[in-house]
């Protein structure tokens, strides 16, 4: 007989304004003491909403310096060369089986 140990995942602090807890909205990045989830905001941003007005949208509860953590940890996820790689088989799955004598 095997037994599992079951691990409780842990509130993970990824910054002095984020924070991913397993308790909180499925885990997904949030800004702490809220359920405004990072991804949330970072849209805002993205659409060219002006930061002010995503602060005042949330109603002071996300301030510009949670904001700001934000961006620049959605920066560090792109320069992680690891992160994004091409798929380098990408263009055989589209071709199937073809060989070179079919082309």
């Amino acid at each position: 007989m095997t037994t599992k140990t079951i691990r409780k995942a842990k509130r993970l602090e990824l910054g002095e304004y984020i924070v991913a807890d397993p308790q909180i909205c499925h885990g997904k990045p949030t800004f702490k003491g809220t359920r405004v989830m990072v991804f949330q905001v970072l849209e805002q941003v993205a659409y060219g909403t002006p930061w002010e007005r995503i602060v005042w949208s949330w109603r002071g509860k996300v301030p510009m310096e949670a904001i700001a953590e934000a961006v620049k940890l959605a920066s560090e996820l792109f320069k992680d060369q690891d992160v994004f790689k091409p798929h380098v088989n990408h263009r055989r799955k589209r071709l199937g089986n073809r060989g070179l004598a079919a082309a």
